[in-house]
């Protein structure tokens, strides 16, 4: 089916076949015989050196479970130009690591005013990052594979739908 498919692109634009992807959009892709499995190594590695965290302590959950976070009243405010640059990072990175994505959605709460309390939360999902820097996504092959593509045009701006 991929194969018939490429073939048909290739016919109707000017294109060439490159073999497998191994990398995209920061994206590692490791392509084998039992599936595919996806990861942001690299990017993780220098997120890491960005936010000079590269030889941090690690840390085995991304967020102190006992913690509530909230907007800190009074609290002692950090860059918000560094805090949005860190919550913005670690958002590219859940593509391939949904284990952070409740971590990095809970302080992306606080971008207009974040804390130092908030900041530390955000550093602390980078020593978890640091101690998991191999996590990824395994998709497994299937024999059943289908491709489906889904539209949602409005060719006309219909006022009335």
């Amino acid at each position: 089916m991929i194969q018939d498919f490429k073939e048909d692109m290739m016919k109707t634009f000017e294109m060439s076949d490159l073999g497998l992807m191994h990398f995209f959009l920061g994206i590692e892709i490791n392509q084998e015989k039992e599936g595919i499995f996806i990861c942001q190594r690299k990017y993780t590695e220098t997120l890491l050196k960005k936010f000079k965290m590269e030889s941090c302590k690690t840390v085995t959950t991304p967020l102190v479970t006992s913690e509530k976070y909230q907007k800190e009243i009074g609290s002692q405010k950090v860059d918000g130009s560094m805090y949005r640059s860190l919550i913005g990072s670690l958002l590219y990175l859940t593509a391939t690591r949904p284990d952070i994505m409740f971590a990095t959605s809970l302080l992306s709460r606080f971008m207009q005013s974040p804390s130092q309390v908030h900041y530390g939360a955000g550093k602390r999902i980078l020593r978890y990052l640091r101690g998991t820097k191999d996590f990824g996504i395994w998709y497994k092959s299937t024999n059943d594979a289908k491709l489906v593509g889904y539209t949602d045009s409005d060719w006309t701006g219909s006022v009335t739908t």
